[in-house]
């Protein structure tokens, strides 16, 4: 019977050296946040941080984009840093908001991410998202090719950073257009009472179309 506990014993000191010897797996490491912004949007920074200025000069002469903004819409100044152009548009049932963003050279993110988190911003009457709802095309404008994107809903969107959200618009439209740049995509983005913006469909419209490289 000695001779079997000092067996057990021994067997019991190597299994548990064994298991001191073996590594453990590292937890999981956090995940990165990235500095793309995302869909036509000032991009969320990490703790501690601030966004990075777009460099000076970008997104001008030949790396920008230029077009031509139907004649009733009322230029304003950009809100935010990230806008290249802010136009009031008129409208019976309110006015609308069309804003270009541009977010420097690789920032932005690809198009079809845009418009899906454009979509996320509007809920259906029945309080389910909006994406199913969405509708996107493509369209070549000298040379550039356009993603074109239209949902309809109950609009969320509208905040900025560091506020609460906005309140919620029912019968509300966005009509979308993302660009390619010579060095990164631009985002053009109309919102507004559903009246008011398919009013003003064709001019946006045209106004896309009028897109040409160099500002």
């Amino acid at each position: 019977m000695r001779t079997l506990a000092l067996a057990a014993c021994a067997v019991l000191a190597l299994v548990s050296c064994a298991d001191q010897g073996v590594p453990k797996p590292p937890s999981k490491a956090p995940p990165l946040i990235s500095s793309r912004a995302p869909a036509g949007e000032a991009p969320a920074p990490a703790p501690g941080s601030i966004i990075p200025p777009v460099p000076e000069g970008a997104g001008s002469g030949e790396t920008g984009l230029a077009w031509t903004p139907p004649p009733s819409w009322v230029s304003e100044p950009p809100s935010s840093p990230m806008r290249r152009a802010q136009y009031r548009v008129p409208g019976k049932a309110g006015d609308g908001e069309c804003a270009v963003f541009y977010f420097g050279p690789g920032q932005g993110g690809d198009p079809m991410a845009n418009a899906e988190r454009w979509a996320g911003q509007f809920t259906l009457p029945d309080g389910s998202p909006a994406l199913s709802a969405m509708t996107t095309s493509d369209i070549e404008v000298g040379g550039l090719k356009v993603v074109l994107v239209e949902v309809a809903g109950t609009y969320n969107g509208g905040m900025t950073m560091g506020t609460t959200p906005a309140t919620p618009k029912p019968n509300y439209r966005l009509l979308g257009a993302v660009a390619p740049g010579p060095d990164a995509n631009w985002f053009f983005k109309l919102t507004g009472p559903d009246a008011t913006v398919a009013e003003h469909h064709a001019a946006f419209e045209s106004m896309v179309r009028s897109l040409k490289h160099g500002a």
